[in-house]
């Protein structure tokens, strides 16, 4: 049985779907905007601070799912430029340790809101 899971420290679904799923012992966490939850606004700055905001918002749904970024077997990051993975990176080496989860990072054309990085994961329990 799939379980819907939300939390009001990571911004609120704003289509048909999650903010993520568990099923199996597994959490499917939705790709995460740079929304800061109070705000409804994208961090300030540029991808640096956007990808700590969506990197937050993530720990933050898996906390509410009862897990933590040391459990996260595969990320997936779409930036908007493939110019900005250094900083990404820089700020990515922040939030996980060795070892590492398994990752691809992607440029494409547009992002929502026009934002500059997205990032979603994979967890175990």
């Amino acid at each position: 049985m799939n379980k819907a899971i939300n939390t009001n420290n990571a911004p609120a679904a704003i289509g048909p779907y999650s903010q993520a799923i568990e099923a199996n012992g597994m959490v499917f966490a939705s790709g995460q905007l740079p929304i800061d939850p109070a705000t409804g606004n994208f961090a300030e700055g540029g991808i640096k601070e956007q990808t700590r905001q969506s990197l937050t918002n993530a720990q933050n749904i898996l906390k509410g799912a009862g897990t933590d970024l040391a459990h996260v077997v595969k990320t997936t990051v779409f930036l908007s430029d493939m110019a900005n993975f250094g900083e990404m990176n820089e700020v990515y080496s922040e939030f996980f340790t060795q070892p590492f989860p398994a990752r691809s990072a992607v440029a494409v054309k547009t992002l929502p809101k026009n934002a500059l990085v997205e990032v979603e994961c994979i967890a175990v329990k």
